[in-house]
């Protein structure tokens, strides 16, 4: 499939962002990060931007734009509807505990209860996400068990970080984050590895005998190309990357995704803060750009079954 940057950008931006609000909402419910004003105003602001700035993006893959709002009209067949309409619902209950918290000083009680509304629309919207991607069975690399809980884990890894380098700037930082991000990145980082496995492993059911329903003849192959040019199909559906390159870009993923940001959140434990506060940011920077690698790759590696009428074996 041909990576479109909108997406890539929409969900990586977004799945930091509900990541980072799910932990504040569990968080604050359960008096684990104090009701610190500014504390508060970087990390709503950072989660809102975040996820705003990632449903913007999304606009711009589609045709027009202005008519997005109709996507959440089939909300009881389409993940794309259901994922559009729980992020909606996510912004009331994340406002009003911003507000608990930011306004009234308070993000336990009543207030906690928003967050915990909040942390549970925020992950609702990120599975919805990924089960855009799982539900379509013409995709064998995505109709999968691994694709919905990657995008959920990949989430609360790179909020985990975020919100670690935020409690480190705030001079918040505690054991309990330090040891929460360590475990997000790694349950994260073998889950990632298995679904790359899977996919090297697996091929789809389908092949040209059966897509052109001559495969009880034998084999079937491509006599002549169906298009004399290029056409929309094979630049969206038949993107290729070659193996030995899609095979650097994965190492190049996992050292930024995950070798980096374990280490250096490892080595926050025995840094004077100031230094402790700059290599948690640098290991979310690095998170975020190794996910931007990672989320590419999903979506380059990607073999639509349509392929099979232009030449393909398997898809």
């Amino acid at each position: 499939m041909h990576p479109a940057f909108s997406v890539i950008f929409f969900t990586v931006a977004s799945g930091a962002g509900y990541g980072l609000l799910f932990l504040l909402g569990v968080g604050g419910a359960l008096g684990l990060l104090p009701p610190d004003l500014w504390f508060g105003v970087a990390a709503f602001g950072l989660a809102v931007g975040a996820v705003s700035f990632g449903l913007l993006a999304s606009t711009f893959h589609l045709g027009h734009p202005e008519r997005a709002w109709r996507a959440m009209s089939q909300w009881r067949s389409s993940w794309l509807s259901r994922e559009g309409l729980a992020s909606l619902i996510t912004y009331l209950p994340t406002l009003l505990f911003a507000a608990g918290w930011i306004l009234a000083g308070s993000n336990s009680g009543a207030w906690g209860i928003f967050g915990l509304v909040a942390a549970v629309w925020a992950a609702i919207t990120v599975y919805c996400t990924g089960m855009i991607y799982a539900s379509l069975k013409p995709i064998q690399r995505w109709h999968n068990g691994y694709v919905a809980p990657c995008y959920l884990l990949l989430a609360a890894m790179t909020g985990a970080l975020w919100l670690n380098a935020l409690a480190h700037l705030f001079g918040r930082s505690t054991e309990w984050l330090t040891a929460v991000t360590l475990a997000a990145l790694a349950v994260a980082w073998p889950a990632k590895l298995g679904y790359w496995r899977f996919i090297d492993r697996s091929r789809g059911d389908s092949t040209a005998g059966s897509a052109t329903g001559l495969g009880h003849l034998g084999a079937v192959r491509l006599f002549e190309a169906p298009h004399t040019a290029d056409n929309y199909l094979m630049r969206e559906m038949g993107y290729r990357i070659a193996r030995k390159h899609a095979h650097k870009l994965r190492a190049f993923a996992t050292i930024l995704a995950f070798v980096m940001p374990f280490l250096l959140t490892a080595m926050t434990i025995a840094l004077v803060p100031p230094v402790a506060a700059a290599a948690s940011i640098l290991a979310a920077v690095s998170a975020i750009a190794g996910v931007l690698v990672e989320r590419w790759l999903f979506f380059a590696e990607a073999r639509h079954t349509v392929t099979l009428y232009y030449g393909a074996s398997t898809a």
